[in-house]
């Protein structure tokens, strides 16, 4: 597993539908070392931080092996790192294989990793394709966030290592399919997959009220 190219971008503003809208998705790579604190990459920043950043968002890696299939389903020769607004283009591993809970090793730095990524309006906007949110979460090619248990330099080309692996967790497919995909995919037991993620340590305060929220519904309905 390995870091392919680090990403990061300061806010700027672009025109969306005639309106004015800052942004921080249009990532950049960087060769050089870069700190990951607590909250993100120095050098990186959130625009919107009531829906972006913070602990739990802290960063957002998304899987290179995506990058092939989005070239033919957009129809686009040229997908530079970054694309996707993620901080880390990484590879050797994906939402199947990853679990929410899992820690990794990032050169000197320590993540967790919390929740999928839900993308908003601005990505469709960034790659010419306003409608292709629903394709996006449908594909479930999400990513991935992670918090920073352990802040330290990280930069491309590092090797990414499994350190530790919650007990009874779930993928982070599983995770998105519970957060914002029709219940049906979760097969016959999407009451018992929700209970199995609540119990989930240190899940992420957000996956917690929505999965209530699902579960509650389920229950009573």
């Amino acid at each position: 597993m390995k870091l392919i190219s680090l990403n990061v971008a300061q806010p700027k503003t672009v025109i969306i539908d005639e309106l004015p809208v800052l942004t921080g998705i249009y990532k950049l790579p960087v060769k050089r070392p870069v700190w990951l604190a607590k909250l993100g990459l120095n050098g990186d920043d959130q625009a919107d931080k009531a829906v972006h950043g913070g602990e739990h968002q802290a960063i957002y890696s998304y899987p290179f092996e995506h990058y092939a299939y989005w070239q033919d389903t957009l129809g686009l020769t040229d997908l530079p790192y970054g694309t996707f607004g993620e901080n880390l283009t990484i590879s050797g591993f994906d939402e199947d294989s990853i679990q929410i809970g899992d820690t990794l090793k990032i050169g000197e730095a320590i993540v967790q990793v919390t929740m999928p990524r839900i993308p908003c309006f601005k990505f469709g906007h960034k790659i010419g394709q306003p409608d292709i949110l629903e394709t996006f979460l449908n594909s479930g090619r999400s990513g991935f966030y992670q918090r920073v248990i352990t802040a330290g330099s990280i930069k491309a080309g590092d090797e990414i290592t499994l350190l530790d692996r919650e007990a009874d967790s779930i993928t982070v497919r599983t995770a998105l399919i519970l957060q914002k995909l029709d219940l049906a995919l979760a097969g016959e037991k999407p009451i018992h997959l929700l209970h199995k993620a609540l119990k989930i340590p240190n899940l992420a305060p957000v996956l917690k009220t929505v999965y209530l929220e699902r579960l509650t519904a389920l229950e009573q309905s």
